[in-house]
């Protein structure tokens, strides 16, 4: 059969149209008893990434001064359907109703987005993140995080799974993900097919969403790839625990000079106090404060 001839007026307009551009964009999940935190994560998001949209996540219904806060820092307030989510949480974590609600993170693949930045609120931001979008690539790049880790995922029976055997681990605390390479449908099916597996391998110790999102990027084969490999002069470095770092006019710069791009208060049990990153967290504090009051 012939193929049918484009019209030139149409061939024109399709030799002269340029491809759609991506929309890109952030997203935390957070509430009130996180607004300690959620406040100078925004500070410093308006300061450093106010030309990107962010998104924020309910992580539950005590939202009264978190949805006041986002109405000041001008941040999208999305209420994206739960329910089917809610219900794989309960499915992994059957006795802890307040903490499974950590997997909500995952709604960020839901946002209308080409490409999203996912962080934890326990965070501040140092250096604009645009250009960190756009490099993600299916097969090469699926899946960006800050760096590997060791801890906090799995235990010793990973060994018996081949695709678990030298995975690279990461704190999901951090992530680059688009939902046409790793969408919520994949956890569900990943999940659907090898739960046994999940709950064989998961490390124990009240964690909830980081061994899910371990499992269902390593069962899928995603190609994982530290910040550092995706930017040039990027550290991989953000844990507030930091040795080594010292600051320019841009920001922070880890051990060996590369640029630090934020701060991660991982697994601290008191607000920042006297470490390396706490003075940039406090001064972010006050004019959050500031704000908020005035």
């Amino acid at each position: 059969m012939a193929m049918a001839k484009i019209p030139r007026e149409f061939k024109s307009k399709m030799q002269n149209s340029s491809p759609p551009s991506k929309s890109y964009g952030m997203a935390i999940i957070a509430n009130d008893k996180m607004i300690d935190w959620l406040l100078p994560f925004l500070e410093s998001y308006l300061a450093t990434n106010a030309a990107t949209p962010l998104y924020l996540i309910p992580y539950d219904d005590n939202v009264a001064l978190t949805r006041r806060a986002a109405g000041i820092y001008g941040v999208h307030f999305v209420e994206p359907d739960s329910a089917e989510l809610d219900a794989l949480a309960k499915r992994l974590y059957p006795m802890f109703p307040g903490h499974r609600r950590r997997l909500r993170k995952f709604l960020a693949l839901a946002l209308p987005l080409d490409e999203v930045i996912y962080l934890d609120v326990d965070i501040i931001l140092f250096r604009d993140f645009r250009e960190i979008f756009g490099r993600l690539e299916a097969g090469k790049s699926d899946f960006i995080v800050a760096a590997p880790t060791v801890d906090y995922v799995y235990n010793k029976r990973r060994e018996q799974y081949d695709f678990l055997r030298g995975a690279m681990l990461f704190n999901d605390g951090f992530f680059v993900a688009s939902k046409e390479i790793l969408g919520l449908k994949h956890f569900h099916d990943v999940i659907d097919k090898d739960e046994a597996i999940f709950h064989a391998v998961r490390q124990r110790g009240m964690l909830f969403a980081q061994p899910v999102t371990n499992f269902v990027a390593h069962r899928m084969g995603l190609k994982i790839t530290p910040l550092r490999e995706c930017v040039p002069g990027a550290s991989g470095e953000s844990f507030y625990k930091a040795d080594g770092v010292t600051f320019d006019a841009g920001g922070p710069l880890d051990v060996f000079g590369d640029k630090i791009y934020f701060a991660h208060w991982a697994g601290a049990v008191s607000l920042p106090r006297g470490r390396v990153f706490d003075a940039a967290w406090r001064q972010f504090a006050a004019k959050a404060a500031a704000r908020v009051t005035t």
